[in-house]
Formats: structure tokens, C-alpha cells, sequence
């Protein structure tokens, strides 16, 4: 806690952005953060509320109101000692994660929850700049070789923890870097990619090695892994995105979301030949189907773009501006909420399916058909989706990406060839308790995150990747000292 009366002394501040004409002119990111006295006050309004739901509400269970007092003292070294027992890449959930947690903080009751996720961030950062994250050698070395397949943020937090533990670490990543989602899905703007490369600069000097450019199932054959390797972590993630076929499904201009932000964000990065492979919305009437976070990252770099114009339909009900707190808190509430991508320009429609893409003629694009539909109850309280009469329209739209998420893994090569049981979802098939935790249908095959989950978000990637690390650890030496 902070000080014990500070809740009802200081008022909740939190991070602004800079003007919306402004940031959309770039792909840096746009956060202002608090000075040091902001945060000091917002640490202290951390309250001694006898039962911390926000650890629970956190995915790694941060151990929140400890950090929140450090920050109330200014005791910053101290703070991200804390913060690492538990999260190993604080910069990134600092940016792009949801925060659950302030959700779940007794002050949400009022609608003035602690700025955890600002407080956090801002121990990283100084950490970063004071020179206190420094690289954990393993004074020890098992003898035990481990690949990590994938090198998202799952696989980079298991790749980090093993080798700390000693073990010597291959990571295999397809691309052309390091980082998985956050290297080429997450934009710019939201997640500066130094972040990763400085990680990975740390990581390299913990002893990890990474191979890039190098697909297991492809390149080298998952078998040959097997057999190479002491123990392999699967951390691929959930590749596979969710398709609408529907008429006119082929016509130029329909695209995956992340196949137009994989793009641009190469451009961005500036890899080499990616201007060829651009998806551009400059001048363009764009359309953006689905709701949700990859959504919301399609409307920021459209606008970028300089798009003619912007809509995002989604099919499901418009939530509630302000949820019901009596049957909510401290779980994550179903509320309306609005992005800053949504903030710097956009249409946003709910109750709406597609029925068909239109056809300029030429093979592109030029509209959607559209139709409202009500969603209701059956008798057996399942709900159900009806179209409403008479309330088709259309959508002009030169662009559209489906942002409707992912359904699972890529099964063909890697998981195909090791004949890996999967679930009922299609995901790889792993509890995550127990003496069989994060282990599959294969002996000495592991793995975590969006690939054994489902779609996800990145702080639950991170929990997985450190769990997985500590299975591991203690099914290669039979005791871990890693923490779970």
C-alpha cells in the first residue's frame, strides 16, 4: 500500500496522449507520462484494503500495492526488483496490456482505480534509464539443451527463465527478427520495437542464441528438433486467422488485418523489399470488421495511411457505457470502451453482419453488403443471432480487413509432423496444473501460450512462457527453483 490515507487525499491522474492531428502524422509512440511527483501521488493512492484483487485480476499476479508503495517512497531500484519477481518484460504490458487489474482494484468500485499499468511503466523506463536492468548470468551450467520454438512474448519469457536456470537456450523464430506478434503485428506507435531489441541484447548476453529466418517444419524438420534438443517449448502462437466466406471473398482489397499491419510494419521498420508488399488505405474508403484490439490497430494505421475514411463494424450488441458493479467487480467487465486509434477518427457500428463483398467490375472491392441483426435468447438461455427484416444496406469500402481474431495454430508442418494432440479449439493440447503442466501429447515437447491457449493477450503469453519454463526446468532436473 501507499499511504493510508492518500486515496482519499490525491485524485486520480493518469497518462494523456498528444494531440490526435498530431500523432497521426508519425509511428512514434505518443504517451505523456506523469513527472515524478504525479506518481508518487498515484502510488500513494494505493490503499490498505485488506485484500488485494488486483493481484488475481493480474495475470502474472504482480505483486501490485508492494510496487505502489516503492513508488510513494521514490524507491524506484527497489521497485522493479519487485516488479521482475513476476514479469519479466514490464515495458511491454506497460503499454499494450488491457490492465485487468485496475479493474479489479477495490477503488474501481468508485471508478477510481489505481494507475497500475502507468505506475508500472514508469518503474521500467526508469529502471532502463538508470542502468539497473542488467543481464542475470547463470553462475551454473546444467548441460542441458532446450529449443524455443517462436519468439513471441511467451517464448522470449520461457527462453529467459531457462536460461537463467542454466540451460542452454535455441530460439527458432520464422521471421527476420525477433519478437513474434510484437515485433510485426503490434504498430509502432503502441509498442517502439527498441523495447525488443533491447531485451533481446539482454537475453543474448544471459546466453540465449536465436536463429531467425528459420521455420521448424520447413527448415528444419520438427523431428530433427526432437532429437536434438534435451526438451522443445512450442511457443508459435495462434496463427490462423478467422476467414468470412463469403461472395466476393477473392476481390482484390479484401484483406487479413494482419497481413496489412505485418506490412506496414515492415515498412515502418524498414526492412528490406517491404514497400512492394505495403497494403495502403492512403485515399481509401476502409472498412474494418470486427471490434476488437487487431481492429483498433487497423483504424491507427489507416489513419496514418490517410484513409478517405474509416468504419469498424462489429456483429456483437453495443456494450454498456458503464457496467454494473454489483455483478462485476473485481472480474473484467463487458463495457464500452474506446481506443486511441478510435479516438483519432472513426465510424464504429455495432450489430452488423456482412452478407457479401461487391465487385467494382474490375475485380476490386467497393462495397459491402450489409444487414443489422438482434441477438436473443433461446429457451435454454443460449443466445442466438437473427437478421432483422428489411435492414439490409451497403458500405462503400475500397479496403476492408477481417479482424475477427484467430481460430488456432498453423497445423501444417511443425504440429502435423509431430502428430500433436489438439483440442477441441484446435489448439495444442496442454493442462496447465499439475506434474503433466504445459507438457503435450509428446514426451519432452512443451509448450505455451496462444498456441496451447487460444488467442490471447500478451501478459497471459508471459505467464504461460514462465510456467512452461518452470515444467520444464523441473522435468529436465527434477526440482526447479523457478518461480511459477
Amino acid at each position: 500500500m501507499g499511504k493510508p490515507t492518500g486515496f482519499k487525499e490525491f485524485e486520480r491522474k493518469d497518462r494523456g496522449y498528444a494531440p490526435a492531428d498530431e500523432r497521426v502524422k508519425h509511428y512514434e509512440e505518443f504517451v505523456v507520462s506523469l513527472s515524478d511527483n504525479e506518481l508518487t501521488e498515484q502510488g500513494a493512492r494505493c490503499m490498505d484494503c485488506g485484500i488485494p484483487f488486483c493481484h488475481n485480476g493480474c495475470p502474472v499476479n504482480n505483486i501490485i500495492p508492494d510496487f505502489n508503495d516503492l513508488v510513494y517512497q521514490s524507491d524506484y531500484e527497489s521497485a522493479i526488483n519487485v516488479l521482475h519477481s513476476t514479469n519479466n518484460f514490464p515495458e511491454f504490458t506497460g503499454r499494450i496490456c488491457p490492465a485487468p487489474c485496475q479493474e479489479s482494484c477495490t477503488l474501481n468500485i468508485t471508478d477510481e482505480p489505481v494507475t497500475i499499468k502507468t505506475i508500472e511503466c514508469a518503474i521500467i523506463d526508469k529502471a532502463w534509464e538508470n542502468g539497473w536492468v542488467k543481464p542475470e548470468v547463470a553462475t551454473h551450467k546444467t548441460g542441458k539443451r532446450i529449443a524455443v520454438v517462436g519468439s513471441g512474448p511467451a517464448g522470449m519469457a520461457a527462453a529467459q527463465q531457462l536460461a537463467r536456470a542454466g540451460h542452454t537456450v535455441v530460439v527458432y523464430e520464422k521471421e527476420d527478427n525477433i519478437g513474434g506478434l510484437l515485433r510485426y503485428g503490434i504498430p509502432d506507435f503502441k509498442l517502439a520495437k527498441m523495447l525488443i531489441d533491447r531485451r533481446v541484447a539482454q537475453m543474448r548476453a544471459e546466453g540465449v542464441e536465436f536463429h531467425t529466418n528459420t521455420c521448424i517444419g520447413e527448415d528444419i524438420s520438427a523431428k530433427q528438433l526432437k532429437q536434438d534438443f534435451d526438451a522443445v517449448v512450442l511457443t508459435g502462437g495462434s496463427e490462423e486467422p478467422r476467414d468470412l466466406p463469403i461472395d466476393g471473398r477473392q476481390l482484390q482489397g479484401v484483406e487479413f488485418a494482419m497481413d496489412f499491419l505485418r506490412a506496414n510494419s515492415k515498412v515502418v521498420q524498414g526492412v528490406a523489399g517491404a514497400k512492394e508488399h505495403l497494403i495502403s488505405a492512403e485515399g481509401k474508403h476502409v472498412v474494418v470488421i470486427g471490434g476488437g484490439d487487431t481492429g483498433s490497430d487497423c483504424i491507427g494505421t489507416s489513419n496514418r495511411h490517410g484513409a478517405a475514411s474509416v468504419t469498424q463494424i462489429e456483429i456483437l450488441d453495443k456494450p454498456p457505457v458503464k457496467e454494473d458493479k454489483a455483478m462485476t467487480w473485481p472480474d473484467w467487465p463487458n463495457k464500452l470502451r474506446t481506443s486511441s486509434s478510435q479516438e483519432e477518427g472513426c465510424e464504429r457500428m455495432w450489430n452488423v453482419t456482412t452478407k457479401s463483398f461487391v465487385d467494382d467490375g474490375n475485380g476490386n472491392v467497393k462495397a459491402l453488403k450489409c444487414a443489422l441483426v438482434r441477438w436473443d435468447k433461446d429457451a435454454e438461455g443460449r443466445w442466438q443471432m437473427s437478421e432483422v427484416e428489411g435492414s439490409e444496406f451497403e458500405l462503400k469500402a475500397d479496403l476492408v480487413t477481417l479482424a475477427m481474431g484467430f481460430v488456432h495454430p498453423v497445423h501444417k508442418g511443425m504440429i502435423e509432423e509431430l502428430g500433436l494432440e489438439l483440442d477441441g479449439r484446435g489448439n495444442v493440447n496442454g493442462s496447465t496444473e499439475g506434474d503433466d503442466a504445459y507438457k503435450t501429447s509428446i514426451e519432452g515437447v512443451f509448450s505455451a501460450g496462444d498456441m496451447r491457449r487460444g488467442q490471447s493477450l500478451v501478459v497471459w503469453a508471459i505467464r504461460e512462457g514462465r510456467q512452461a519454463a518452470h515444467a520444464v526446468d523441473k522435468y529436465l532436473m527434477g526440482t526447479t527453483d523457478l518461480p511459477r
